[in-house]
């Protein structure tokens, strides 16, 4: 079902990584969201209302709040797929998240709306009428949520969107919800045990939790995080694939939506390579890469010492001293300056977030005095900063 309404809805579904056809995924999610949400609303009101269940009605009225989360996500989409402006000169793919971000208050608004009045149906239950009629109905709900879910689920893995990841997780949460109601009309019509107002909690707890998972996952990106290693892989694969590149380090990506995003990465050349040459080789890169990912991106260039054996000894020591006092920690940017009576081992070290002054401190003492055992004539000059991608401390 799901490649049929791809292949009838989206002209050029396979041009994913082309902003229009990715901005017709989401607005295909957004409408089938919209539809389904709105016939399981009046469906479970109906039952709801006829039943007398307050846990029906609290399902209902979330298929509702998740039908203006589907248009809030249209709208979203749509806004992130405008070009840039003087206003806005990255573009507007962060609007995506923000649209997340409401549908996320949406949610939690309902399941708090839905704790007040569960609590109240506590305190005076009511009589629950039992259908076989409004079971089945309900049930069919669960296959059109977990359908739902799967639909979003796809999509989003397909166009990388997190806004449909997290619908998808939504909608298998309904699932769940749904389920739980019909396990109260059940225990009601077949016990007589009325827990409407108990599993009435249940599901708006549910739905809260729901929804501040979706806020978090939509905070995280608009508050800047790390890249996570598959792109941090490929990037790194990428550049240092040129001949000519000794190695890379400090990546950073930007993140200004789903599909727009910038990164910076340090890239290492021979110290003697041609100035003209070294230029004319990053701008390639930087082209290739930009091309073929979507990825902008800048590349700072650093040169390393390759040839000199002394060099590479004094470096080869020290990252071996590092290794043995932390294998958690690492180095990059490595120079050396030679004086008469002193040499200046230069570098910078890259350590944990785990890891407070006082840690830290001890490090720095515990290299210097190793490299000092060694070769007193050695003074460390150290940087000390963290990694900026994700699980590469």
């Amino acid at each position: 079902m799901t490649n049929l309404l791809v292949k009838l809805f989206i002209k050029n579904y396979k041009r994913k990584n082309d902003n229009n056809v990715r901005t017709a995924y989401g607005v295909l999610a957004s409408v089938v969201g919209v539809i389904c949400n709105i016939l399981l609303f009046v469906i479970k009101v109906v039952v709801g209302i006829a039943s007398g269940s307050i846990a029906v009605v609290a399902d209902a009225f979330n298929n509702l709040s998740d039908a203006f989360s589907s248009v809030i996500a249209f709208i979203g989409v749509k806004m992130a797929n405008r070009p840039a402006d003087k206003e806005h000169p990255f573009g507007h793919g962060r609007s995506e998240y923000i649209a997340a971000f409401i549908v996320a208050c949406l949610v939690i608004e309902v399941g708090i709306t839905f704790v007040r009045n569960s609590w109240d149906r506590i305190l005076q239950p009511a009589k629950i009428i039992f259908s076989p009629v409004s079971l089945g109905i309900l049930c069919i709900s669960v296959l059109v949520k977990v359908w739902l879910s799967l639909f979003n689920k796809k999509l989003g893995i397909l166009i990388n969107s997190s806004v449909m990841r997290a619908t998808s997780a939504d909608a298998m949460g309904d699932a769940l919800t749904t389920l739980a109601t019909i396990v109260s009309l059940l225990i009601s019509g077949i016990f007589h045990i009325n827990i409407d107002g108990y599993v009435g909690m249940a599901v708006a707890i549910v739905v809260i939790i729901a929804g501040v998972n979706i806020a978090k996952d939509t905070i995280k990106p608009l508050l800047g995080e790390r890249p996570n290693k598959e792109t941090y892989q490929m990037l790194t694969n990428m550049v240092e694939s040129y001949e000519g590149i000794a190695g890379s380090h400090d990546l950073i990506v930007h993140n200004y939506g789903p599909a727009h995003s910038m990164a910076t990465i340090h890239a290492e050349v021979p110290n003697d390579m041609d100035m003209e040459a070294a230029h004319e080789l990053i701008d390639q890169i930087e082209r290739d890469v930009t091309k073929k990912t979507g990825i902008f991106l800048v590349i700072h260039t650093d040169p390393i010492e390759i040839s000199d054996e002394i060099v590479l000894k004094h470096k080869e020591k020290v990252f071996s001293i590092i290794q043995a006092i932390d294998s958690g920690v690492s180095a990059h940017d490595f120079r050396m300056v030679d004086g008469e009576h002193r040499i200046n081992l230069i570098f910078d070290l890259v350590v944990p977030y785990s890891y407070n002054e006082e840690m830290k401190n001890q490090l720095l003492d515990g290299i210097m005095e190793a490299v000092k055992g060694y070769d007193a004539r050695c003074e460390c000059v150290i940087t000390v900063e963290h990694s900026y991608v994700e699980g590469n401390e």
